[in-house]
C-alpha cells in the first residue's frame, strides 16, 4: 500500500508541476514590451528598451551575433551616432521613487531629472551626465553631441556679500531665458558651455551648429551664433536688442543657414518679424524679408518651418497676414461673449473653435530666390492656401490647393474635397488644373506630374505639367476596395511610388503590384498575388530616397488572404522575376534597415509567438534572434487561435477568428465571449500580449481563464447596419454552439463605439448572451445624427449619410432606416444584463449616448452599470483607469459567465462620498451566479 499510495503522490505531483499559471491582473505589471527598437548604421548593433508594465524601461544593446553588449536600468529613447562607435540614451527615475515624491508633494520643479548616458562601444565604457534636458546628434556625421541642461538652481545666500557679482552668480535660469547648452566633443570629452540658449540646431552634413541665445538679463543683446566644429571658431552673425529668435535651420550642406527674428518689446500684436539669412563666408546674416519686403505687407511667419531646396537656390519661409487686434481697453464686464453660428459659412463654428490657434497663426509658403537677388515670391494665398513643393523644392513648379468651397458639404458627406493649381515659383503666376476631387493629390517626386486617386469617378490619374494633359489611369479597371460596404466612395488600395526621373508610378490593386506608364497609361503587372489571393506591397528601406531604384532588387511584403500568412518577397525589376524570401503563419512587420549596410531588424508574430525582435540581411537567410522579451510566456497556460467559417442569414460566406484556451478538450463546454468591429479576421497572427486594453477584451487573458472568444467578420447591407451585425454574427454563434463544446446558457458579447452600438441593438433582437459590456454606444441614431464629434468640431451628419453608421441618407429621407437601427426603441425587449462604459469627456461619440442608454434601462429596471471615467477620452487612457476598467469588466463577465461571487461595486454601486477611496472590488460572500 505505502508503494501505490507513493507512485500516486508522485503522480499527483507531476500533474501539479505540469500545470500552467493562469493570467491575472497582477500579471500586466510584469510583462515587457519593445520600445524604441533601432540598427546602428553599419548594422553591427541593435538597440531596444524593454518597458515592463507600462512603467520603467531597460535599455538593452546586442551585437549582430546577439550576444548582449550593453543594458542599463531606466534607459531609454537611444540613438547610434552616425559612425556607430557610440550610443546616447537617456536615464529617468524609478517610476515607484517619482510616485513616492509625488505623494509627499514634492514641487514639480523638485522631482528627480532626466540624465544622459554616453556609451563607447569599442571599449564598452559609460558616461553620465546629469540634469539634461534634450539632447541632438549630427544626422550625416559624427564626433560632437549638443545637450541642454535642465533649469539651474541656485541655494539662498547665506553670507553678507551684497555685491553685483555674487548677486549674478545666484539668479536662476529657467525658461524664460533659455538654459545652458554644451557642446561635447563625444571622444575626448571636451565641451564648451553657451548660457541662455532657446534654440539649436546642427547642420545635416557640414560640421557646424547654430544656436540662438537670449542674453544674460535685461540689458544684454540677444544673437544667433554659429560654431564651426572644424575650425573650432564661434561667430556671431546676428544680434538684437531683446529679440527673440525662431525656425533656425540649416540648408543641407550648412553653406546657409535661415531664421526669424522678433523684435517686438512691446507686448502688443503687431509681430515686427524679420527672415534673416547667413551665407558661409559673411561676417552677418542679412535681412531678406520684413513686412516692407514682402506681398501684401504680410510678415514672415516665425511658426512656419524655414526650408531649403535640396540645390539650395531658394528659401521657403511663411507670409503671416496681421492680426486682428482687440481692445485691450475693454474691462471684462463689457466684453461681449456670444458666439454667431452663420448657417452658409464654410466651417461649422465648433470645428473653427478648435482651429481657433492654427488660424491665427496661418501662414502662406513663399519662397526666396537666394541666386536672383532675394527676389521673394509668394506661393500660398487665401485664394490657395496649400503648398506642396516639387522635387525636394528645386522645381519650377509647385502644386497649391484649396477646400474652402467645399468645407461646408463636408458636414454631411464627410469627403474633403479640393481645387487644384500649378503655381511657377519664379513668377507666382498659377493655373487651375483640377476642380472638386476627393482623394489625396500630390506631385511626384521630381515634379513633372500631379497624381492621384478621385474617389467620386474611383479613379487613378495623372496631370502632365509640361503638356497640360490629364490622363486617367484605371479608368473602368477596380484599383479600388473591393470589399466596400458603405453609402461612400471607395477607397483606393494605395501607391508604392514613382520609379527614378518619375518615369513609372506603381500603384496597387486589392492583391498585385501594377506599373503604369504615366504619358501613356499602358500598364504592367509586376506580381502574381490574384492567382493565390496574395498580397504584395513595396518595402521602402531607405528614408531618404524618393525614387524606387530600377537598378536594385525589391523587398515586399506578402500577406495569404485565405490563411492570413505573412512573409517577405523580392523583385528583379530587371528581368521582372518574383523571388519568395520568407513565409508562414505569421505576421511580419516592415524591416528597419541599416543606413550604411544591408543588415536589417524586422519582427514577426503570432497569436502564440512575441514579435521579438529578428536580426538579417536582406536574403533573411540567417536569421539571429536578438530579444527574448517574455520568456514567461511559456509558465501560463496561453491559449490558441484559428479560423471558422459560415454562412450568414444573407446567405454569405463569412469568416472569423476563435480563441481557445491552451488545454481546450472538445468534449468539454467552455463559456464564450463575443467581440467584433467591423472585420478582424486579416488579425489572425496578431500577438496579443497581456495588457489592461482601452476598450476592449484581452484575448490571452480571458483564454488563460477557460474562456473561449468569437470574433466574427460582418458584411454590411447599406441602411440596415444593425440587421447585418445580427445576420452575421448570431449565425456564427449557432455554428459554433453546435460542435458541442461552447456553453450555449454563457455566452457574452462585448465591443466598444461601433461594436458597442451592434452590440446595443443585437440585444434587443436576441437573448442568446449572459451579459454584455458595451462601450461608448449609440443608442439613438436619430439623437446622435445631430451631435458634434468634439475632437474635430465636426458634426456627426456625415457617419450616417455616408461612412460608418451606413444609414445612406437624412433622418427626413429615411426616418424608418433611423427607427428601426436605434436600440433605445425597442430596449423594452432587453433582457441581458448590461455593463455601460462611455465617458464624459469623449470627443467621438457624445455621452449622453451613453446616459440615454443606462437612463432608459434604469427606468425598466433591466440590470446595467453605467462607467464613467472623468476626464478621459473615448477610452480610458490613465493607467490606473485602464486597469480599473479591466478588472471590472473581468469580474462582470466572471458573475455571469461562471458563477463568480458578485462584486461589491455591482451589487451596491460606489457611492459618490466612496469615489476613488473604496473601488469596491471584493466578492461578496455568496451568488446564485444571476
Amino acid at each position: 500500500m505505502k508503494v501505490i499510495l507513493a507512485a500516486v503522490l508522485l503522480f499527483s505531483c507531476s500533474i501539479i508541476l505540469a500545470q500552467k499559471k493562469i493570467l491575472d491582473h497582477a500579471d500586466f505589471e510584469i510583462w515587457n514590451s519593445i520600445k524604441n527598437k533601432s540598427i546602428s548604421p553599419d548594422g553591427n548593433f541593435i538597440m531596444y528598451s524593454l518597458e515592463r508594465g507600462e512603467t520603467d524601461q531597460y535599455l538593452k544593446i546586442k551585437d549582430n551575433k546577439a550576444n548582449i553588449v550593453f543594458e542599463y536600468d531606466r534607459g531609454s529613447k537611444g540613438r547610434f551616432t552616425y559612425d556607430s562607435n557610440y550610443a546616447v540614451f537617456t536615464i529617468t527615475a524609478w517610476r515607484d521613487s517619482v510616485l513616492a515624491m509625488k505623494s509627499r508633494k514634492i514641487k514639480k520643479e523638485d522631482l528627480p531629472k532626466d540624465s544622459l548616458g554616453i556609451l563607447d562601444l569599442k571599449n564598452n565604457s559609460l558616461a553620465k551626465i546629469a540634469q539634461v534636458k534634450s539632447y541632438k546628434l549630427p544626422e550625416k556625421w559624427t564626433g560632437y553631441l549638443a545637450y541642454q541642461l535642465e533649469e539651474i538652481k541656485k541655494e539662498k545666500d547665506t553670507t553678507e556679500e551684497k555685491n553685483k557679482d555674487v548677486k549674478d552668480k545666484k539668479k536662476k535660469v529657467g525658461k524664460k531665458n533659455g538654459y545652458h547648452l554644451l557642446v561635447q566633443d563625444i571622444q575626448t570629452g571636451q565641451k564648451d558651455t553657451f548660457k541662455f540658449v532657446t534654440d539649436y540646431v546642427f547642420a545635416k552634413e557640414g560640421k557646424q551648429l547654430a544656436f540662438a541665445s537670449s542674453g544674460e538679463d535685461k540689458n544684454d543683446n540677444s544673437g544667433v551664433y554659429i560654431l564651426d566644429l572644424e575650425k573650432a571658431s564661434l561667430k556671431q552673425v546676428h544680434t538684437a536688442k531683446k529679440g527673440k529668435y525662431y525656425q533656425l535651420n540649416f540648408s543641407e550642406s550648412g553653406n546657409n543657414l535661415g531664421f526669424i527674428v522678433d523684435k517686438d518689446t512691446t507686448k502688443v500684436q503687431v509681430r515686427p518679424t524679420e527672415l534673416y539669412l547667413w551665407t558661409k563666408g559673411q561676417d552677418k546674416a542679412q535681412k531678406v524679408a520684413d513686412a516692407s519686403m514682402t506681398p501684401n505687407a504680410y510678415h514672415p511667419s516665425s511658426s512656419a518651418e524655414l526650408l531649403f531646396s535640396e540645390d539650395e537656390s531658394k528659401l521657403f519661409f511663411g507670409l503671416l497676414k496681421p492680426p486682428i487686434i482687440k481692445d485691450t481697453l475693454l474691462t471684462e464686464d463689457e466684453i461681449v461673449n456670444v458666439e454667431v453660428w452663420t448657417y452658409n459659412e464654410p466651417r461649422l463654428y465648433t470645428v473653427q473653435e478648435l482651429q481657433l490657434k492654427s488660424d491665427t497663426i496661418q501662414s502662406f509658403k513663399s519662397a526666396v530666390h537666394l541666386k536672383e537677388d532675394l527676389r521673394i515670391v509668394q506661393l500660398g494665398s487665401e485664394s490657395f492656401p496649400e503648398v506642396e513643393l516639387g522635387d525636394e523644392g528645386n522645381a519650377n513648379f509647385a502644386l497649391i490647393n484649396r477646400s474652402e468651397p467645399y468645407d461646408l458639404e463636408r458636414q454631411w458627406t464627410g469627403r474633403r474635397a479640393s481645387d487644384y493649381a500649378i503655381i511657377n515659383t519664379n513668377t507666382g503666376t498659377f493655373k487651375e488644373v483640377l476642380t472638386k476631387v476627393a482623394g489625396k493629390v500630390n506631385l511626384s517626386p521630381g515634379g513633372k506630374f500631379v497624381y492621384g486617386y478621385n474617389s467620386m469617378s474611383e479613379t487613378w490619374f495623372v496631370y502632365n505639367i509640361e503638356r497640360d494633359t490629364l490622363l486617367n489611369l484605371t479608368k473602368d479597371k477596380v484599383f479600388y476596395d473591393e470589399l466596400h460596404d458603405s453609402p461612400s466612395p471607395p477607397e483606393p488600395y494605395g501607391a508604392a511610388g514613382w520609379t527614378e526621373n518619375d518615369n513609372a508610378l506603381l500603384l496597387y490593386d486589392r492583391y498585385d503590384i501594377w506599373k503604369f506608364d504615366p504619358n501613356t497609361g499602358l500598364s504592367e503587372r509586376l506580381t502574381n498575388g490574384r492567382e493565390s489571393k496574395t498580397r504584395f506591397r513595396y518595402v521602402s528601406l531607405d528614408k531618404e530616397v524618393r525614387f524606387i531604384d530600377t537598378n536594385k532588387k525589391w523587398l515586399f511584403t506578402t500577406f495569404k488572404e485565405t490563411d492570413k500568412s505573412g512573409g517577405y518577397a523580392e523583385f528583379n525589376p530587371a528581368n521582372n522575376r518574383l523571388k519568395t524570401l520568407l513565409k508562414g503563419p505569421f505576421r511580419f512587420t516592415t524591416p528597419i534597415k541599416a543606413e550604411l549596410d544591408d543588415a536589417l531588424i524586422y519582427t514577426r508574430e503570432s497569436f502564440k509567438e512575441f514579435p521579438d525582435i529578428r536580426y538579417s540581411d536582406l536574403s533573411f537567410k540567417n536569421v539571429k534572434i536578438v530579444s527574448d522579451a517574455n520568456s514567461r510566456q511559456n509558465e501560463y497556460n496561453w491559449g490558441k487561435i484559428e479560423l471558422v467559417n459560415w454562412t450568414s442569414l444573407d446567405g454569405e460566406a463569412l469568416t472569423g477568428m476563435l480563441v481557445k484556451p491552451e488545454n481546450f478538450d472538445p468534449s468539454k463546454k467552455y463559456p464564450m465571449i463575443v467581440n467584433f468591429y467591423e472585420k478582424s479576421a486579416d488579425r489572425l497572427n496578431y500577438h496579443r500580449a497581456p495588457i489592461p486594453g482601452r476598450s476592449t477584451i484581452n484575448y490571452s487573458f480571458y483564454a488563460s481563464r477557460g474562456y473561449l472568444i468569437f470574433n466574427p467578420d460582418v458584411h454590411y447591407r447599406i441602411g440596415y447596419p444593425g440587421e447585418s451585425a445580427y445576420n452575421c454574427v448570431i449565425p456564427g454563434i449557432t455554428s459554433l454552439i453546435e460542435k458541442g463544446f461552447v456553453d450555449k446558457d454563457n455566452i457574452g458579447v462585448q465591443g466598444h463605439s461601433w461594436g458597442g452600438y451592434q452590440i446595443a441593438y443585437l440585444v434587443t433582437k436576441t437573448d442568446i448572451f449572459k451579459a454584455a459590456e458595451a462601450g461608448a454606444p449609440v443608442p439613438n441614431m436619430i439623437s446622435a445624427y445631430g451631435g458634434i464629434r468634439w475632437w474635430t468640431g465636426l458634426s456627426r451628419q456625415f457617419q450616417y449619410e455616408h461612412t460608418q453608421s451606413r444609414i445612406g441618407g437624412t433622418p427626413w429621407e429615411y426616418p424608418i432606416r433611423y427607427m428601426e437601427n436605434s436600440p433605445i426603441f425597442n430596449i423594452d425587449k432587453i433582457n441581458t444584463p448590461l455593463l455601460i462604459m462611455h465617458n464624459d469627456a469623449d470627443g467621438h461619440v457624445p455621452w449622453y449616448q451613453g446616459i440615454e442608454f443606462f437612463l432608459s434601462l434604469r427606468r425598466l429596471g433591466k440590470p446595467s452599470w453605467f462607467l464613467n471615467y472623468n476626464g478621459e477620452p473615448h477610452w480610458p487612457l490613465k493607467l490606473q483607469n485602464r486597469k480599473d476598467f479591466n478588472i471590472r469588466m473581468a469580474q462582470f463577465f466572471d458573475h455571469y459567465l461562471k458563477g463568480a461571487p458578485i462584486p461589491v461595486w455591482m451589487d451596491r454601486g460606489v457611492p459618490a462620498m466612496e469615489k476613488g477611496v473604496n473601488q469596491g472590488y471584493e466578492l461578496m460572500e455568496s451568488s446564485d451566479g444571476n
